[in-house]
């Protein structure tokens, strides 16, 4: 079975995935430093292994506001160790492992060292060769919609989805299946704090478009800023955007935290999927 069809499988099941994060970088701008040593890494996957992620992203560059952009040998050093110490516990547990960069070369060695998904911050846009690396690994692709300058005058879901046309595209002219791309608005990246609050609201246009959509607002600064809480103290917030994600259609949510997405998720099951159309709740 190919990775693509395992995700495929997965996303089929119509249960929300978990996919929790494992930043190897000294200076992410939540857990930067945590978890950037092999043993640290592997802890921490095994402590969201036990709380039942579904998948874990790794990544070894910060893409923080004014981060430093690192070489892709620099990258790799950071990752490849990683995966390789966790590729023992993940495999046993039957879960993949994703690689978070917009660098072939990385992807390349990142999928060589055993990850099986690739996670791509400028959705297959940035480096030419991305999509047929993933191709040649049968690696399923999560394209994120990013930009490199917010613009508050423009509609930003119609910006993503003109992004989106480009990059599946692009995956499907290096033979990526349509159920091996998943689609992330990019909450985050180059948007005004209103255009990720639209790019929220926005993900039932995404699902609309028949691909999976993956959605990733953990800690992060919108939150804080309708909060007032630094990155560590913005669960409660993040749990209140990703469950509204969920009811929009979002198929996955990439989270630090993941027993308390787990456990939100099993309740938000329980009481019943609410439909949606044109993107919004009825």
């Amino acid at each position: 079975m190919t990775a693509s069809r395992t995700l495929a499988d997965r996303l089929a099941t119509r249960k929300p995935l978990i996919m929790g994060i494992l930043n190897v970088t000294p200076d992410s701008f939540s857990d930067g430093g945590r978890f950037d040593a092999p043993d640290a890494a592997l802890a921490q996957t095994q402590t969201m292994l036990d709380e039942g992620a579904d998948i874990v992203d790794v990544g070894g560059e910060s893409t923080r506001p004014g981060h430093m952009p690192l070489s892709a040998e620099e990258e790799q050093a950071r990752v490849l160790p990683v995966i390789a110490a966790i590729a023992p516990l993940t495999r046993a547990r039957d879960v993949p492992v994703s690689i978070d960069t917009y660098k072939a070369a990385t992807a390349r060695a990142a999928l060589a060292a055993g990850a099986q998904i690739v996670n791509d911050i400028w959705g297959l846009q940035r480096d030419p060769d991305m999509a047929a690396v993933a191709a040649a690994f049968g690696a399923p692709v999560i394209v994120m919609h990013n930009r490199e300058q917010p613009d508050a005058a423009i509609d930003i879901v119609d910006d993503m989805l003109r992004f989106f046309e480009r990059s599946v595209a692009l995956a499907r002219k290096a033979g990526i299946a349509d159920d091996a791309i998943v689609l992330d608005p990019g909450i985050g990246f180059g948007k005004t704090p209103a255009q990720n609050l639209d790019a929220l609201r926005g993900i039932g246009r995404i699902r609309a478009t028949g691909f999976a959509v993956l959605a990733g607002a953990s800690r992060k600064s919108f939150i804080g800023n309708l909060i007032g809480r630094p990155p560590a103290e913005r669960l409660h917030g993040t749990l209140a955007a990703h469950l509204a994600a969920l009811a929009l259609g979002a198929d996955i949510l990439r989270a630090h935290d993941v027993r308390p997405h787990v456990e939100a998720v099993r309740i938000w099951q329980a009481i019943g999927v609410p439909a949606v159309s044109g993107g919004n709740l009825v």
